[in-house]
């Protein structure tokens, strides 16, 4: 397994009113990330609140090119982003223990936090399609260039892993520094990821490692 470091490119925030960061996104201009009670857009270049939607964000966040994805307690929630519209409703896979979120081959992957597991669901039914078991809690979950990737968080360790989707092997691991938690994940499908903060209230950059 190929190991490192997390290099911390940037950091956003805090925020004023944002006491913790949940799930984090990225709909190819803006950052979103879930803040308990709003969904709010930064501008990953100015750090510049761009928009700010009042619908609950408990925990992942997703984008399908056109909609946002949010965990509300035990459903996820489709939201028009211009508007803050509930446009559809879901259940959660956790039942309320969910954790991260992602949007890729047109279906929702889902983290369950401390189950340690990541499930694959029908983004217009909520079934569950196939489920990834971890050996750690997972956080945030995102993919990347065909390659999926989640975050943990156990006690102060944190970390992002780049799994193999099929067997769920560790096939590399980035460590944040200590203190430094993930509790959202997601990549700009180049060369960034973009990590919640938990209860700093921040948005980390974190550098995507090159391959080989």
């Amino acid at each position: 397994m190929k190991r490192s470091t997390a290099d911390i490119i940037r950091e956003y925030g805090p925020y004023p009113g944002v006491e913790a960061v949940h799930g984090v996104s990225y709909d190819g201009r803006n950052v979103w990330f879930a803040a308990g009670d709003t969904l709010n857009a930064i501008d990953p270049d100015s750090g510049q609140t761009q928009r700010t939607l009042n619908v609950a964000g408990h925990a992942g966040t997703a984008f399908d090119g056109r909609h946002l994805f949010q965990i509300a307690e035990n459903r996820i929630q489709k939201i028009d982003p211009q508007t803050g519209e509930v446009l559809a409703t879901i259940p959660a896979p956790g039942g309320g223990n969910d954790s991260g979120m992602a949007w890729a081959e047109g279906t929702l992957w889902v983290g369950e936090y401390q189950a340690r597991r990541i499930h694959q669901i029908d983004p217009e039914t909520g079934a569950i399609l196939r489920t990834i078991e971890s050996n750690r809690f997972v956080t945030g979950v995102t993919w990347v260039d065909g390659e999926l990737w989640h975050g943990t968080w156990e006690a102060d360790e944190s970390e992002l892993r780049r799994i193999d989707p099929q067997t769920a092997e560790v096939l590399e691991s980035i460590a944040m520094p200590a203190g430094t938690g993930v509790s959202g994940l997601e990549s700009d499908g180049a060369d960034r990821f973009f990590c919640g903060g938990g209860n700093s209230g921040k948005v980390r950059a974190v550098r995507r490692p090159k391959r080989a």
